[in-house]
């Protein structure tokens, strides 16, 4: 979909460090921590809970009392005379929710009406629900159950494989070798070096440091000043790893970690973003969102069709674009998609990737969307591509451009 009146005002945006599950957040409710996140982040940004006219939560792992979902969090945070919308859609969960507010905002515009909509996505993998179905017409009337983060990461219902063989289909199918997955890996480390560069000076430009861990909300037990859970990587370490599957390419070093954080992102109309943007000089639109789905159990190739429908519904060429960032649970993904538009590997995922920090589910293409406006505000403006795979072989893609308000 073609967006035109969509704008998030420049730094009305924030997210969590995101740490590997069975971390620092592991025992944090991830919606009362998003609630914590999000109002000291507007805080700190002078945004008024209360002038928020709509939100939509973000969230696919299921915690205690979820379904109250987004009402419960937009009281929480203190809006409480607004409701709040829940997106589940998988890793594309943090796309998703600003192009639904986008929608909103379109829709808006048309009624001469300018919402300001708050999309906050949250995720905890650590400690996922054990989930029991009754089932009276099994032996014995057993129920059936779900370990629903361990068991979804592990079989498709639909294409029935695990989601590492989808990465693997690919990678046999492009001839993709270990090695050149490796290569991949060492490349996007050594971007994220950049992000750690003066003390995290990128990653302060949008996280709310240090966040304080507690669990109670009784006693602080310790903080956390930056990705939690990032390993160390060299191309001697890697070249030890095996792969994970037998006759496989895929290590776990060229794989994504689960973990937990959230993100939170204001999308609203042009003229009230310039009125809530921490530099009104600039200006970050939203100009397209775009889905797309490979063939059954090659998820990685998603990227692809949904990359190329966003850039038509935008209007430009991938000639046109100046920074890309991708949701890249394999390196298969950042293969398959450099080889798929024709862009340098090394022209990709600059500070670093969900590759190398992680991987909360919802927040994660949340938090390369901030990223990527960040990086183009450092480049002095200009177009920016977001894309990243999802459970059942799907992808979400999103194009912003970011430049002088005029």
């Amino acid at each position: 979909m073609r967006i035109e009146h969509a704008y998030i005002p420049y730094g009305a945006y924030w997210s969590t460090p995101f740490c590997r599950w069975q971390g620092s957040f592991a025992n944090l409710h991830a919606f009362r921590f998003a609630a914590d996140v999000a109002k000291r982040a507007m805080a700190e940004r002078e945004l008024d809970p209360g002038t928020l006219d709509a939100f939509f939560l973000g969230t696919t792992v299921p915690a205690l009392s979820s379904f109250y979902g987004g009402p419960w969090l937009a009281g929480m945070i203190g809006a409480e005379g607004i409701s709040g919308t829940m997106i589940s859609q998988a890793c594309a969960t943090g796309a998703r929710v600003i192009a639904s507010a986008a929608y909103e905002v379109e829709i808006g515009d048309k009624q001469s009406i300018e919402p300001i909509i708050l999309g906050i996505t949250a995720d905890r993998t650590s400690n996922g629900p054990h989930l029991v179905y009754p089932n009276p017409h099994a032996p014995g009337a057993r129920p059936d159950s779900e370990d629903w983060v361990w068991d979804n990461f592990g079989r498709d219902p639909f294409a029935k494989n695990a989601m590492i063989e989808t990465a693997e289909n690919v990678a046999k199918e492009e001839n993709i070798t270990t090695e050149a997955q490796h290569e991949v890996v060492v490349m996007r480390h050594e971007q994220y070096q950049a992000a750690l560069a003066d003390d995290s000076a990128f990653l302060k430009r949008f996280m709310p440091l240090p966040i304080e861990i507690n669990p109670t909300g009784r006693k602080v037990i310790g903080e956390v000043t930056g990705d939690e859970g990032v390993f160390p990587t060299t191309a001697e370490g890697l070249k030890r790893l095996k792969p994970v599957l037998p006759e496989g390419t895929v290590t776990y070093g060229g794989q994504t970690f689960p973990a937990d954080g959230n993100a939170g992102v204001i999308v609203t109309s042009k003229e009230k973003a310039a009125q809530l943007s921490r530099d009104p000089k600039i200006e970050v639109q939203i100009l397209a969102y775009a889905e797309g789905r490979a063939k059954k159990g090659f998820m990685p190739q998603a990227n692809l069709p949904a990359a190329k429908q966003v850039l038509e519904f935008a209007g430009l060429k991938v000639k046109d674009l100046n920074a890309i960032k991708s949701h890249n649970p394999f390196a298969v993904n950042e293969i398959c998609l450099s080889n798929g538009l024709g862009i340098p590997l090394e022209k990709m995922n600059n500070y670093g990737s969900s590759l190398i920090w992680g991987h909360p589910q919802g927040p994660t293409g949340m938090r390369l969307v901030i990223e990527l406006i960040e990086e183009l505000v450092i480049q002095g403006g200009g177009y920016g591509l977001f894309t990243g795979c999802a459970a059942g072989d799907t992808a979400a893609s999103l194009v912003v451009h970011v430049r002088e308000a005029g």
